[in-house]
Order: C-alpha cells, then structure tokens, then sequence
C-alpha cells in the first residue's frame, strides 16, 4: 500500500473558498487541494482527487465483476453515421458537441454510448449461444452542458461508468435489470452513503421504464416524492400525481371583465376566487401543422410537467411553448385569456383539472374570464385526460399508502429499458436456436463516478471539511508529527510508524512539512482523512500517541508499538 510524505505531494489547500463555488463539495474539494478548474466545466484532478477517484472506480468495478459485466472500453470520438443511423444525430441539442475532422467527415465527443455498444455487437456477437451480454466501460464523457455549474456534480466533461446488456427475451433481461439495481444499491451500500432508488423518466435515452439513485443532500438538484410508508418512490419528473377531486358543484357559467388580469394570481384575486377553482391553458406546439398548437390544461395551482406532457401524443418532442406572435396568429387572443370553452384546438387536460366541476377560465377574449364553466355542458370538444402535473408534498400516494412527502437528491446511477429502440433502428438482429432472427432486447446502466465523488462530499463534511468514507478515502491514516523538524525524537517515531504501517499494508499519508501545528490540523481537518495519528514531544514524554477518528470527538491515547496493531483491520 502507499505511503506519502505531504511534502512530496502536491495538495495546494486553500483558506478561502473560490468565488465561483456555491456548493459544499465544489468548495471543500477545491480547498482540500482535490481538483482545480481547467474551463467551464472542466477540472484537473490533482493527486489526492485522483486516488479518490481511483477508489470509486474500483468499487464500481469490483460490484459490476460480481455481476457477471464485462469491461470494455469505447472511444471518446464517435462518427456521425452511427447517431445519424440511430436517428440521433438530428434530436440531440446543443449538449451534442460536433466536430469534423480534415476530410470534412463528420464526428461528436461521446454523450453516451449507446450508437458504439451497438454497432460493436452487431460486429462481434455471432451467435444466441452468446447472450446474454451485459458490457460495461468507464471513459470520458463530455455534454455541452448550457450553464455548468457545482463543480463535478454539473460538469461538461466528466467520468462515467456506462454499460449495456443485449438479450433474446424479455425474461433475460428482466434478470439482468435486477441484478444491475442491485448492483448499484451494493455500491451505495459499500459507500456508506444515505440513498434512494427511485422510478424515473427516460428522457431521449431510454424507450421504458427506468430508476435512478439518487444520494440525498439538500444540496441536490432534483425533486423526490416518497412515500413514508411504503417503498414508492419516484423522481418529480415521474411521479404519478393521483387525481384530486373536484367539489361536485355546478354554477350557471359568465363571462366576466377581467381587466389587465394576465396570471392565475391576478385572475383569482381580482373575482375574489381561490387558485384551486380556476384553470390555466398553456399552449404548446404540435406535432403536425394542422392544426399545429395544442392546449393543455391544469388546475391553477398546479404546475405542468414538462417531461409528462412531452410524452403526450400529438404533442411535438421536445416540448416546445407556443410564442406571443403564434398564439395571436392562430386565435386571435394574448396568453393569460385562452380557456378551453369554445377553443378551436386538441386540448389535453390534466386528471385534476377534468375532475373539476365548476371552475374559472379564460374567455377567448382579451381581458375576459368565464366564470362557473363546467367540462360536460360548456366544452364542446373532445378532452383527453392526463396526467400532466407535478406532484406536491401532500398528495395521496399512486400505491395508496398515503401522503407523499418530499427529499432532495443527487441523481450517481440510472437504469433503462431501451427495448428494442436502437437494435431496431441499427439493424442488429441474432438468430435462435431455431435460426429465426430475433432483434435483441437492450438495456443501459449508467453510474457517474466523477460525479459520485462530489455527491459523497455533499453528504460527508462538517464545519471544518470532508469526512471521506473508509472505502474512498485518499488515504486510510493521516500522521500529524507536531514541531518534527525541531525535535529528533517526534521525526524518528513519525518515520518508524509511517514505514510500519506502510509494511502492514494500509495507505498513510504522513504531514512532515516544517509548519505549525494549526496549520496542519487545519489542512487534517479540510482533507478529511478517516483516522489521526498526532505524534508530538508532550504525549512522547508520556509514552503515548494520540489517534483520533476524524468523524469522532473521542481521542484514544496508546503506545507506538501498539499503533500498527490497533489499525490492522483499517481499510
């Protein structure tokens, strides 16, 4: 195992945090000397990062061999005709970072793998005798992120573990999709960390069901809804919003002289009504051109789902909002007076909107509202009901177990049922034993290390700096020799541990720089190393020195040569 001399390494610690941090683990790792920024987005990974780093990958690793993956590694560059081939090349958005090379061919910088692993298949597996096959790689990513930000957890370029498994039926890949949640929460597990696997959506990646993890911290970017009392748990994006009801009245309708009153704020405060009893159309583009816009419809309190609705049939992907000049052009009316009620397009109204009995809309007519519409007698069209809104803290579980409550989470790993959506769409097809070609069933398995490592941060750290888990830890042991270049005795017994401890095998980084002792439990404290040898001239007097774990209080004073003994089981 290594061990350093902190004179040797490059650790470059700072007192202050830098001015473009805003979150614990982008300025406890910039501080603690981990990484430092290249560009927008993009670090450097300095030694002790580095090691980090390495450890995350290892029990990443050692949990997908357990698995039955198998490594690989893919290129960075990829060429355009596989995405084009896909069908890719034209739906992803400026994330996509493009480039051509001297013969004008061409290429991206790998988002995700999912074109390579399977042209890679398709050259390489020859028979059903084969599968299942479930391959995995860790390599640079780069997505052209709009506004990096936090460090490593919204970087452009980072490292991620992302694998692949093809099967023949949907049984096989069930068991692999299992045994790969699995082998996450083993991973989360082993981290120590606090977690959540929770039903996610798959966004332009996946073609099914998906889950994602998600480390909690407050400092998380996403939304979970759960359920205290059952295992339902599911990213904002996903959550089932149960339908609410309506009260069951029924008011003769009116249109009413809403002056000036554009927002459901200002609508419900002008007639004096609760946000509860009104509705809000949004107006979205289509995807055809007749009629080209399509309504859709919540209650006023609640906001839209823009990864439901984009789901939504007849909808164009991505969601995209109708503009000012759009709406005006085709019904003749500005947006905050659009209601469903004579409205001469597809409208789709949100579960808990159609529940509504009697409610306030608007009128079709600058500055007008109806008051007391109701769906049956005053909407003439044809309504699809869906669910399309966010959940709230509050509302009733889908699985009935009762109210929801509300987390926030770092999302390290998510899962995907691809189906047959890129095999299809690539030709890829293996014959059975009974020499039908099938077309393979897939599934993705993605895991951000690099990312992993600050998500670990945002949940590991106190006051004074980070407090690394033993499993990634950069070093197992820190030894501290107080005032070592003045006393021969401190320096002699500092040197004879960190040689011993080296030789039983265990990672020491030894603090042997000519500074005072603040400094260095200052830097001990901000790097964060598990457990503290404090070696100094007062305890050698007595016989003693003194260790300390870095998440505890409590200080264990022992002899020298009982100190190896005393970390023979330390990670």
């Amino acid at each position: 195992m290594a061990a350093m001399k902190f004179s040797e390494l490059i650790i470059p610690t700072l007192r202050e945090a830098p001015a473009d941090a805003e979150v614990a683990s982008h300025i406890l790792l910039v501080r603690g000397g981990f990484i430092r920024r290249l560009a927008s987005g993009s670090y450097n990974w300095l030694p002790l990062g580095l090691r980090v780093l390495k450890n995350v990958e290892r029990i990443v690793r050692e949990e997908l061999e357990r698995a039955g993956a198998q490594e690989i590694l893919m290129p960075v560059v990829q060429p355009a005709e596989l995405w084009r081939e896909s069908g890719r090349w034209d739906v992803m958005g400026p994330e996509l970072l493009r480039l051509t090379d001297r013969h004008d061919r061409d290429y991206c910088v790998s988002p995700t793998e999912e074109e390579v692993v399977t042209d890679l298949f398709r050259r390489v597996i020859t028979s059903y005798r084969q599968l299942p096959c479930n391959l995995y790689h860790i390599q640079t990513k780069f997505r052209d992120e709009i506004r990096p930000r936090f460090g490593l957890m919204r970087a452009r370029e980072f490292i991620m573990k992302d694998g692949y498994s093809f099967h023949l039926d949907e049984e096989s890949f069930e068991a692999t999709y299992a045994a790969m949640h699995a082998c996450y929460s083993a991973i989360l597990t082993r981290l120590g960390l606090d977690y959540r696997a929770v039903e996610a959506d798959s966004g332009s990646i996946g073609d099914g069901e998906s889950h994602e993890f998600h480390v909690l911290a407050e400092s998380g970017e996403d939304e979970i809804a759960y359920s205290p009392v059952s295992d339902y748990a599911a990213n904002i994006e996903k959550a089932e919003a149960v339908s609410l009801p309506g009260d069951g009245s029924v008011e003769p309708i009116q249109r009413t002289h809403t002056p000036g009153a554009k927002t459901i704020e200002a609508v419900a405060s002008f007639l004096d009504a609760d946000t509860t009893r009104c509705v809000k159309t949004l107006i979205v583009h289509a995807d055809s051109e007749d009629p080209g816009l399509v309504a859709l419809v919540l209650r006023g309190d609640h906001q839209l789902n823009e990864a439901k609705a984009g789901r939504i049939d007849g909808v164009r992907r991505p969601l995209e909002f109708a503009s000012q000049g759009d709406i005006e052009a085709t019904l003749g009316v500005g947006i905050g007076s659009i209601g469903p009620v004579g409205l001469a397009l597809p409208v789709v109204a949100d579960s808990s909107a159609a529940a509504m009995s009697s409610f306030v809309c608007g009128a079709n007519v600058d500055d007008y509202h109806y008051v007391g519409a109701n769906w049956q007698r005053d909407v003439t069209g044809e309504v699809r009901v869906v669910d399309i809104r966010n959940v709230v803290e509050g509302d009733p579980a889908p699985d009935g177990s009762g109210p929801l409550k509300f987390l926030r989470g770092i999302e390290v790993g998510h899962i995907f049922k691809l189906g047959t959506k890129y095999s299809e769409a690539m030709s890829v097809a293996v014959q059975d034993a009974s020499g039908r070609d099938v077309v393979p069933i897939m599934g993705c398995y993605g895991f951000g290390v690099s990312r992993m490592v600050a998500a670990i941060v945002e949940q590991c750290h106190d006051g004074d700096g980070i407090v690394w888990p033993d499993a990634v830890a950069p070093f197992g042991i820190h030894i501290i020799a107080l005032n070592n270049t003045k006393s021969a005795e401190v320096q002699a017994v500092a040197e004879r541990l960190h040689h011993d401890l080296q030789a039983a095998g265990l990672a020491v980084l030894f603090d042997d720089r000519d500074d005072r002792p603040g400094v260095k439990f200052t830097d001990a404290d901000l790097i964060g190393i598990p457990n503290r040898i404090t070696i100094g001239e007062r305890g050698l007097r007595d016989g003693v020195v003194e260790l300390r774990r870095r998440d505890e209080s409590d200080v264990r004073r022992l002899s020298p040569d009982a100190v190896v003994e005393a970390f023979a089981k330390t990670p």
